[in-house]
């Protein structure tokens, strides 16, 4: 289906709750004796229609046929969410091993070649393909994006507004795909680098103020030809105006599934508090994209181990400390929601550094990623 239907857009949000919380983590399916990218994703997809229709409704492609994404549902917060994605969590990944293959859960898989991964076969994803070629071809990564439900679209967007320079500090926390096409890229989040730079309509988003000149700006890009749909639109903070929620779509997928129940409670956290900010008329100073994307960049470079600029002072901070300023800013609204995320010493992008600074080559690093989501993720986990 084409086209926006404005009115149904501003009705859903109209009846969306806040904070509720959909969860969706996308995998590589793997030939568990040699890692390598399996496309066996509608093989799975037919064998849990076969055998658990449940699950089959919570999973679903994602671009190519070696990726599989796991949807919890809408959750009334994000205890909730994470109960129902946890038991998708465990039947996919069982479902998986009957089947002989494995998931894994890196922000890009190290050595896979784009150029030998094929499309899925869906109306959307043919689109997709034939609107950006290469720049769709070239998208073999893998993320985290959460859902938070908000009431009334004017306010959705100017939360996403709020959103803007938060977008950076959660990607350095995420940061989880060194390796891309074979080598080490030198960077902490070489997802961000590919699919981000690389897609239309993608990354940090402009300031729109509100709903009125947001519907404008689709408005133009249904009249110019550049889009058909909502979802070609892929900034990495938007509404989803079928879901009535804010969409949040800055993290690489995570290779620990408690810290990707972290991750996605610190975000709610950031798109609650942002909304409650928004209703209490907090001053915000609104950066100019130029400023954001210079922290945008060093998040994609450096991650963790690098400095963050403080926008308004114009002065860095060490990187790790993003963790401990969006706990801050959000301590009212985790404490109203009851969210208290952990984070280890290092995240994913650190600890494959670390190994690969050891002098262990590709295959072992990513292989001990894989082995950590396949402990984690059929287990239970709490925020």
């Amino acid at each position: 289906m084409t086209g926006i239907d404005f009115e149904n857009a501003a009705e859903t949000f109209q009846r969306a709750v806040d904070f509720t919380v959909g969860l969706e983590e996308e995998f590589a399916i793997l030939d568990p004796s040699t890692l390598e990218m399996a496309p066996r994703f509608e093989e799975l997809r037919d064998a849990a229609a076969d055998s658990d229709p449940e699950l089959a409704a919570h999973i679903t492609g994602e671009l190519i046929r070696s990726e599989i994404e796991i949807v919890s549902g809408a959750g009334s917060g994000i205890g909730d969410a994470l109960e129902r994605q946890q038991q998708w969590r465990r039947r996919l990944f069982a479902l998986c091993e009957s089947h002989g293959a494995t998931l894994g859960a890196t922000g890009t898989h190290p050595w896979a070649d784009y150029r030998t991964q094929a499309i899925i076969d869906t109306e959307h994803y043919r689109m997709v393909e034939q609107g950006l070629q290469y720049v769709a071809w070239r998208n073999n990564t893998f993320s985290l994006h959460v859902h938070v439900g908000i009431h009334d679209i004017d306010r959705a967007v100017r939360v996403c507004d709020r959103l803007r320079p938060v977008l950076p500090l959660l990607l350095a926390v995420s940061a989880n795909s060194p390796y891309l096409d074979g080598r080490d890229s030198g960077l902490h989040s070489a997802r961000t680098q590919s699919f981000t730079r690389n897609f239309p309509r993608c990354g940090i988003p402009d300031a729109f103020g509100g709903w009125d000149a947001y519907r404008s700006y689709l408005q133009f890009l249904l009249d110019t030809r550049s889009i058909v749909e909502f979802r070609q639109v892929w900034w990495s903070v938007r509404p989803h105006l079928e879901f009535g929620t804010v969409e949040m779509r800055i993290c690489d997928a995570q290779s620990n599934a408690q810290e990707s129940a972290a991750l996605a409670a610190l975000v709610v956290a950031c798109v609650a508090q942002a909304a409650r900010d928004t209703d209490e008329g907090v001053a915000f100073a609104d950066p100019p994209p130029r400023l954001v994307e210079e922290n945008m960049w060093r998040a994609i470079r450096f991650g963790l181990d690098g400095n963050m600029i403080d926008l308004e002072r114009g002065e860095e901070y060490p990187a790790r400390a993003a963790i401990e300023r969006l706990a801050d800013w959000t301590a009212p609204m985790r404490a109203e929601l009851g969210i208290e995320p952990a984070f280890p010493e290092q995240n994913g992008a650190q600890r494959q550094r670390a190994m690969i600074h050891a002098g262990l080559p590709p295959q072992e690093v990513y292989g001990a990623a894989v082995r950590e989501t396949q402990q984690t993720y059929a287990q239970r986990v709490t925020v």
